[in-house]
């Protein structure tokens, strides 16, 4: 009995999707639940498993075309066996003991005819520091110019020639490969340029003393990973301070809809995970109502998903307002971009030793650098301001947040 498989039913804000890679080909044995395809969408990829146990009998897109959902996809053969690939004599038949002893001596003869036909650069009439700069560079002296007293060429001749683009077979490798973008990647830069484009954007900036937060970390982290089994890290409080600050400012929380303002009564907190493909952000719903086991290990969960290429579009839609932690990768300072329809974005950075001064002595203390980027359409630079004071205000006392004073 023959099986269909289709496009799996896809969002209203992805129109279609593209054929990534077959895992498998026509005649191939598959199980029920066995991934046969990758689709690449505008945010994530999907994988369409097998709907039984067969063979597959027909592909109706190969890779690289566009489908939408619901469309046939490929032909399943239920409880069909696979297909016996009959094996050629030819292949099977190996070359005689005497025609190997034969070919080696012909090979190494063309070896050495072809090396001798090689021609070298001929470096004779150059100065031994000129004949040194040639040989590593592998510059023949005929491409260059001369500039020397009877026509001969000089090392600063070959250097030039080198800055000019004209080094030779060492250094002269110059690679290029085109590529197209993915769809993923494709759906970045337009978010990104739509939001360069569409949104009035600011960026302010504080700085954060963790001195506080690393002492929690460090005197907590054991029993906290024995109790919770989930390490205790630096993104749950910023999440909680984040999460607690969108609900004394909801502006910061706001989206713009045409001529509207939507002030949402949640805190759905995008959290950035960098991957192969690019940037996503899977979203921490109701994060002002969940604990900070909760949040790490959810954040964990995403981690690992997206390492997998296993996150689902209902992991990446909504959320009100995003954080990056760019400090992952060394970033000191940055001013992230605003995700639209969102209308502000946390940037975390390097925890960096820093001298600032406490009660008149200059003291040693872990500072990061924190900035709110958002849409000064909608949000005022003093509460902007006033939101980033008060993520600082918790941070540096994660007692208080803690107790939710």
């Amino acid at each position: 009995m023959s099986t269909e498989v289709k496009v799996p039913n896809l969002p209203e804000s992805v129109s279609d999707a593209t054929i990534a890679t077959w895992h498998k080909k026509v005649g191939d044995a598959v199980a029920r639940d066995e991934n046969l395809v990758d689709l690449e969408t505008d945010k994530v990829v999907l994988e369409v498993p097998s709907p039984v146990d067969g063979v597959i009998k027909e592909i109706k897109h190969k890779e690289g075309d566009t489908v939408t959902s619901d469309q046939l996809i490929a032909i399943i053969e239920a409880g069909a066996a696979p297909e016996k690939k009959e094996e050629k004599a030819e292949a099977k038949s190996e070359p005689k003991a005497s025609e190997k002893k034969d070919d080696k001596p012909a090979a190494k003869a063309e070896a050495k005819s072809s090396s001798k036909g090689e021609s070298k650069s001929d470096t004779s009439d150059l100065s031994p520091a000129g004949r040194r700069v040639a040989t590593q560079e592998g510059i023949d002296p005929k491409d260059v110019e001369a500039t020397g007293r009877g026509g001969r060429v000089t090392k600063e001749d070959l250097v030039n020639h080198m800055k000019a683009g004209g080094a030779g077979r060492a250094g002269g490798r110059r690679p290029e490969e085109r590529v197209p973008m993915t769809r993923i990647r494709k759906r970045i830069a337009e978010r990104l340029m739509h939001s360069k484009e569409s949104i009035a954007m600011l960026t302010s900036s504080n700085e954060v003393n963790l001195r506080e937060v690393m002492a929690m970390r460090k005197a907590m982290n054991e029993s906290f990973q024995e109790t919770h089994g989930v390490k205790l890290g630096f993104m749950s409080f910023f999440v909680k301070a984040a999460a607690n600050a969108l609900a004394k400012y909801p502006v910061v929380n706001a989206s713009v809809d045409g001529d509207d303002v939507i002030y949402h009564g949640y805190a759905d907190i995008s959290i950035a995970v960098s991957t192969e493909k690019g940037l996503v952000t899977p979203v921490l719903r109701n994060a002002e109502s969940m604990g900070f086991a909760e949040i790490e290990q959810a954040i964990l969960d995403y981690a690992k998903k997206a390492r997998d290429g296993k996150l689902s579009l209902e992991d990446l839609q909504g959320g009100t307002f995003t954080i990056t932690n760019g400090g992952t990768f060394g970033s000191l300072f940055s001013t992230p971009i605003v995700n639209p329809p969102q209308s502000a974005i946390l940037g975390m950075h390097a925890i960096k030793e820093r001298a600032i001064v406490e009660n008149g002595q200059v003291v040693a203390a872990p500072m990061m650098y924190i900035a709110l980027s958002y849409d000064h359409r909608i949000i005022d630079g003093k509460d902007a301001v006033l939101f980033l004071v008060d993520i600082k205000n918790q941070l540096e006392n994660p007692h208080r947040m803690l107790l939710g004073i």
